[in-house]
């Protein structure tokens, strides 16, 4: 027989353990860590993220209109992965690339049928430019447009009964990032990180912890209203997070050596405009949760997370499926991603930083005011 100090000992740990199931059962927190967590990671790393470049935005000029030059351009368009765009001339398609409109651009020269049928030493060229501010992703548009070539070259050399194919060689040229180091790209993104971290994340720590310890319940025993206890906790961590963007921005020039092609007026513009819907989100976030553990889960799940994997720093956006682009569009963290690689790295384009600041402080207007109709007004 079991002693029965053994058998207390053992119901006094299916008591407990019981008990930790029912308190497991009534804490929502714990399910959305158990169960949505590993299924939200998944998909995302599963089905929302790719490494490979799809549906690329090429531009392609034809200086030549001969039948070889339309039937290469025909190539690039019927290619799987490219989404050809034609443009009338050079000065178009650098304008869209700079624009942000293309990851490329695709130049067949005046002379191309020339010297594709000519017998000298001088081989047919075209020229490839790619925007280096996506390193991955350049290379990518620079193999792929050798892979088009190759396959071209084949059937022309077939179509015309001869053994060797043409001689044509491409000249690629990276702009914004001639060496195509992924440092310039990165530190940009992390910034955005970090500014993420600083809005959301800290915020709805900060305002949790004074729910839990009661301190803004005696706040709310006084005449504060709740727009004048939202305005008292958005301008301190504004003018911190300001700092900390002056501190990063510093260091990514000094520390890091990202050439710096735009201006400090470009960089307030965009770090204001991106502060907005942080702020509010962990304002949001701490207003409906009330508790530091559940608001550090939801700002990563709703902030960090999404900032990270879905805003462009790390994976191509045209190349996610069409549901996950349209997420994307309600992330903040994608414009200022956009725009703080703009800034390094092209200078003060603002046709794109202008769509951007404006998106940011839209969804900072919509987040703050959610932020404000749950904040109570007085202590229920």
């Amino acid at each position: 027989m079991t002693p029965p100090r053994q058998l207390g000992s053992l119901g006094r740990i299916a008591a407990l353990a019981r008990k930790e199931a029912k308190q497991i059962r009534r804490d929502p927190s714990s399910a959305v860590i158990v169960l949505f967590l590993p299924l939200f990671l998944l998909f995302l790393f599963g089905y929302g993220i790719s490494l490979d470049a799809a549906s690329v935005r090429l531009g392609v000029v034809l200086e030549e209109r001969g039948p070889d030059a339309r039937s290469l351009a025909d190539a690039y368009s019927n290619a799987p992965d490219f989404e050809v765009l034609l443009y009338p001339s050079r000065a178009e398609a650098e304008r869209a690339l700079r624009a942000n409109e293309l990851r490329g651009f695709l130049v067949i020269p005046p002379d191309f049928s020339q010297r594709l049928h000519a017998r000298g030493s001088w081989p047919a060229q075209i020229h490839i430019v790619t925007d280096g501010s996506q390193p991955n992703t350049a290379e990518i548009v620079a193999n792929y447009s050798q892979g088009v070539l190759a396959t071209w070259s084949t059937q022309f050399a077939r179509d015309r009964g001869v053994a060797s194919t043409p001689a044509i060689s491409i000249e690629p040229r990276f702009w914004f990032n001639e060496d195509l180091r992924t440092r310039y790209n990165l530190v940009p993104g992390s910034i955005a990180l970090v500014m993420t971290i600083i809005g959301t994340l800290l915020t709805a720590l900060v305002v949790a912890r004074e729910w839990e310890r009661g301190t803004l319940e005696a706040v709310f025993a006084t005449p504060v209203s709740a727009l004048e206890l939202l305005v008292s906790k958005f301008i301190p961590y504004f003018l911190l997070a300001l700092a900390t963007m002056a501190a990063c921005v510093a260091a990514a020039i000094f520390l890091f050596g990202v050439p710096f092609r735009g201006s400090f007026l470009a960089i307030l513009a965009l770090t204001a405009a991106f502060l907005a819907p942080a702020l509010g989100q962990g304002l949001l976030i701490s207003s409906a949760a009330k508790n530091q553990f559940v608001a550090s889960q939801l700002a990563l799940f709703s902030g960090f997370l999404p900032a990270m994997l879905l805003s462009g720093f790390m994976f191509e956006i045209e190349s996610m499926p069409e549901p996950i682009r349209a997420i994307t569009a309600i992330i903040p963290a994608r414009y200022f991603v956009t725009g703080l690689q703009t800034v390094f790295l092209a200078g003060d384009v603002w046709e794109v930083l202008l769509p951007a600041i404006l998106k940011m402080l839209g969804l900072g207007a919509v987040l703050l005011f959610f932020a404000w109709r749950v904040t109570p007004k007085r202590i229920a």
